[in-house]
């Protein structure tokens, strides 16, 4: 994969408006912070991000052999029957409703199953009166990096290029989410990783399972500035709390 081939795709699916359900998210936890949690080796140079969206390359931790690893993947999954990499733009997303059916996802939930990391994740909130809408951003109350649940997928374009992309599992929301919105990512238990990272348990309803709304009382959420509404700023202010 070729930085000018992810600057075409990024081209392709350039971000105009928010997405209507896990749209952008932050991972700015050090490297050794991420490693202890997830059980991984330290990524040298990973740098602090606050404002990842679709399109961009982004971590995900999948099983290989017996160990977790960290590997990179294409915001935005292209199913590998694909003719065109632009269908990635709407599958950043996977409803756990439909996940284990839906043509473009089910043989990732299947076989290629994996977690993305994130210390938390924005939402917009539609405010009665109002022309714009409010962002919030939400994280767990002991503010420990969190683990969606994703899929991943390998693609090869029809130059003969290998590309790995991925998408978020999303589910309804949690009593903390209501009020902000109606769908929330699947954020996953650390007993259940092993479960879901596992390469051949392929048992859909003992999967489907895990994919539930997170405990609100687990959670917390604040406003932000809507700088956080253009990909362009990624600095620690988009997660600062507005007046």
């Amino acid at each position: 994969m070729t930085t000018e081939f992810f600057g075409l795709v990024a081209g392709l699916f350039s971000y105009r408006q928010v997405n209507p359900m896990c749209g952008r998210f932050a991972l700015f936890s050090l490297p050794s912070t991420l490693a202890r949690r997830f059980g991984t080796d330290t990524i040298p140079g990973m740098e602090a991000r606050y404002n990842i969206a679709p399109s961009q390359s982004i971590f995900i931790i999948r099983t290989e052999g017996d160990r977790r690893r960290f590997a990179t993947a294409h915001w935005g999954l292209i199913p590998f029957w694909a003719k065109d990499a632009r269908i990635g733009y709407s599958m950043i997303n996977a409803r756990a409703e439909t996940v284990a059916e839906k043509p473009a996802f089910r043989t990732s939930f299947k076989q290629r199953r994996c977690l993305i990391p994130a210390d938390g994740f924005y939402e917009w909130q539609a405010l009665p009166g109002a022309k714009t809408k409010q962002p919030w951003f939400i994280s767990l109350r002991n503010r420990e990096p969190m683990a969606f649940a994703g899929l991943w997928e390998r693609w090869n374009s029809p130059e003969g290029r290998a590309v790995e992309s991925c998408s978020i599992i999303v589910t309804a929301a949690n009593n903390l989410m209501q009020p902000i919105h109606e769908r929330m990512p699947v954020i996953l238990a650390p007993d259940d990783w092993n479960i879901w990272l596992a390469p051949h348990l392929s048992n859909a309803d003992r999967l489907l399972d895990l994919l539930q709304p997170y405990p609100d009382e687990e959670m917390t959420a604040w406003p932000v500035s809507t700088k956080v509404n253009s990909p362009k700023n990624d600095s620690e202010e988009c997660i600062e709390a507005s007046a």
